[in-house]
């Protein structure tokens, strides 16, 4: 466990920079998302603070933690936390999925979370790609 907490501390050990970076693209991607969502009528936050949290104060912090890892290990790692969020979230009401909702139709009511959770663990692979491009670009 000791060994687990340390290489985590490790990974979290980064240019301010790069924080910048991930809080940016994530805060623009999450207000972007709960617009589409809510938009087309799938899902939304009850708030709009919730992009804060979920993103920022969550997802950043993963992916960072993530990033070295390959692809295929981020999305699993993803699916577990991304799985927490989304049942957390509905289970608490602090996400909303709109009644019979396009994703409700394709894959029943009683695969949504779970739908949303594999599709939410694409963040962190395509995230970490994403962020690294914009950060080696912008920075070096």
């Amino acid at each position: 466990m000791k060994k687990s907490i340390s290489w985590i501390r490790e990974q979290l050990k980064v240019d301010r920079k790069l924080i910048i970076t991930y809080c940016v693209v994530y805060f623009i991607w999450g207000n972007l998302m709960n617009w589409f969502g809510a938009e087309v009528e799938i899902a939304e936050f009850t708030y709009w603070w919730q992009v804060i949290t979920c993103y920022l104060l969550y997802m950043v912090p993963i992916s960072l933690v993530l990033r070295s890892l390959p692809s295929h290990m981020q999305y699993a790692y993803g699916l577990i936390a991304m799985g927490l969020l989304e049942f957390s979230g509905y289970f608490l009401g602090t996400s909303y999925a709109f009644p019979n909702n396009i994703l409700d139709q394709l894959i029943g009511i009683r695969n949504f979370t779970l739908g949303m959770a594999l599709f939410f663990a694409f963040y962190f692979p395509l995230g970490n790609w994403g962020v690294q491009r914009i950060y080696r670009l912008v920075f070096k």
